[in-house]
């Protein structure tokens, strides 16, 4: 649990450049298990869509790190505790959308 949080607070640390490869990721049918094992550039790539998509279109284009890693932390805890679950379940459990 606490390496799971751990890793995805390292790869939200570490935003770098996504592969130039190219890849299609269905979000809907993603498991969290799956989210956890896809590896760093995943993970960071799904993590910052799903602060654009529950900021809608409330927000500017702005990125609180603190919040963003907050929000991280407590989906990674989630998946961790329920790897069963689609990540978009998981996402508006901890989201609340």
């Amino acid at each position: 649990m606490k390496i799971t949080v751990s890793i995805l607070f390292a790869a939200v640390l570490s935003l770098s450049s996504v592969p130039a490869h190219a890849a299609k990721l269905d979000l809907a049918t993603m498991s969290c298990k799956q989210f956890l094992e896809s590896g760093d550039d995943t993970i960071k790539m799904v993590l910052t869509w799903m602060d654009g998509w529950y900021k809608g279109d409330e927000d500017n284009a702005i990125i609180d790190t603190d919040v963003f890693v907050d929000n991280a932390k407590k989906f990674g805890s989630y998946c961790g505790k329920n790897p069963n679950v689609s990540i978009v379940t998981a996402a508006d459990e901890v989201l609340g959308k």
